[in-house]
């Protein structure tokens, strides 16, 4: 896997400080799945009565952990749950033998903690096609579950990085009417990134009490507004899981019509998601594409990850050319309806082009001097109707080459 060797200028100036979560424990090791010295499993162990919910990649290739959390996620129980994660290899495309490294996995946990193996969720993140060494990580499950504490988030949110250049943490408190509630979570994410539930690892918690169907409905709605909205590089990977736990320890019973802590989940999730995009393999810009007037929403999706996606305005923006020719040309092949003459296009408050033609006031100068900015935001309205979409990306340089085609070394 390539060796990163510096942090991306994008990074938050520190990891936050993750408040403890009622009801969840953390604990981390090196088990040596990959490499020798390096921490690369965490386990979260949360208390009875805790409900979980999840999402999960649509790849017709996902990995043995995602199918196998999927035929666990909808059952209720109030017997707790146990999330392992392992980084350095994905247990994809490893056949029958992924299967029994999931099984193995889940039966140590259980063993170790009392749980069913039916309550230990596990997911792997890495090289994709290679045995998972399971038996290094059942080895050290003794030790995982010896180690637990509650205030090792941060821990655990190192162990599960892989080509991340640093670790993804974010938080939120809400004042509800029945008293106070504590959200916190983590994810990983840098390469292989693009809106299919997203292409990452996520693991949220709250000790708010939330019945397994409103937690699943919340989850589902707030990913479809932020992870599904990012994209680095358009590649949706086989291993990609959210998983949201809420203990119930706060006693403070929440469901999807409680909208301050819909809000406040949604500040978390859209948290973590940018800075996945900001941590993208190479990335110094981050960029954010605003599409309105479109013919629909789906339309204006579409435009906006035609943008986002394209690799000429991505490089564009690497080389902080403000080219709105590759916007121009980006639209044009979305699919979705356009009109040529429509268009409007704003580089920040920069007014770009208008009426199918550069605006007569525009400035190439303008448009350069909004380039250099390590933050971007690139408007553009349709012209056809009332559909809009935002989504987030990053541009495209020669790191991301580097990084990926030394991914395996």
């Amino acid at each position: 896997m390539a060796k990163i060797t510096s942090v991306s200028p994008l990074a938050p100036k520190s990891f936050p400080s993750l408040p403890v979560i009622r009801g969840v424990r953390f604990a981390s090791v090196a088990a040596g799945v990959r490499y020798a010295g390096r921490t690369d499993v965490m386990l979260a162990l949360l208390a009875p009565g805790s409900t979980m919910a999840g999402v999960f990649t649509r790849s017709l290739t996902r990995s043995a952990n995602v199918l196998d959390c999927q035929a666990k996620i909808g059952a209720d129980s109030d017997l707790g749950a146990a999330i392992i994660v392992n980084s350095g290899n994905s247990n994809a495309f490893t056949g029958k033998a992924g299967d029994g490294s999931v099984q193995a996995i889940c039966d140590a946990v259980a063993a170790a903690t009392g749980l069913p193996a039916s309550r230990v969720f596990t997911s792997s993140t890495g090289v994709i096609g290679e045995r998972l060494p399971h038996d290094r990580i059942v080895a050290r499950v003794g030790d995982l579950v010896a180690a637990l504490d509650e205030g090792k988030g941060e821990e655990a949110a190192r162990a599960i990085m892989t080509t991340d250049t640093f670790p993804k943490g974010a938080t939120a408190t809400v004042a509800l009417p029945g008293g106070e509630v504590t959200i916190a979570g983590f994810a990983k994410g840098s390469g292989m990134i693009a809106p299919d539930m997203a292409t990452m690892l996520v693991y949220v918690f709250t000790d708010a009490a939330v019945a397994q169907a409103d937690l699943q409905l919340m989850v589902g709605a707030i990913n479809d507004r932020s992870f599904n909205c990012i994209t680095v590089d358009s590649d949706t990977s086989t291993s990609d899981t959210l998983l949201m736990g809420a203990t119930g320890a706060s006693g403070v019973i929440v469901t999807p019509q409680d909208t301050a802590f819909v809000q406040a989940l949604e500040e978390v999730f859209l948290d973590l998601a940018h800075q996945v995009v900001k941590d993208g393999e190479g990335a110094t810009k981050f960029v954010t594409v605003r599409v309105t007037g479109a013919a629909s929403d789906g339309d204006a999706r579409t435009h906006a990850l035609a943008i986002a996606n394209s690799p000429l305005v991505k490089t564009a923006i690497a080389g902080e050319d403000p080219n709105w020719g590759r916007i121009v040309m980006a639209i044009g092949k979305s699919g979705a309806a356009a009109d040529r003459d429509s268009l409007t296009i704003r580089f920040g408050d920069v007014l770009v082009a208008e009426n199918g033609w550069v605006s007569p006031d525009y400035k190439e100068a303008d448009g350069a001097a909004l380039m250099k900015r390590p933050e971007i935001d690139i408007s553009v309205d349709i012209g056809l109707g009332q559909g809009k979409a935002t989504v987030w990306t990053c541009d495209l340089t020669h790191g991301y080459i580097s990084i990926n085609a030394d991914y395996r070394s």
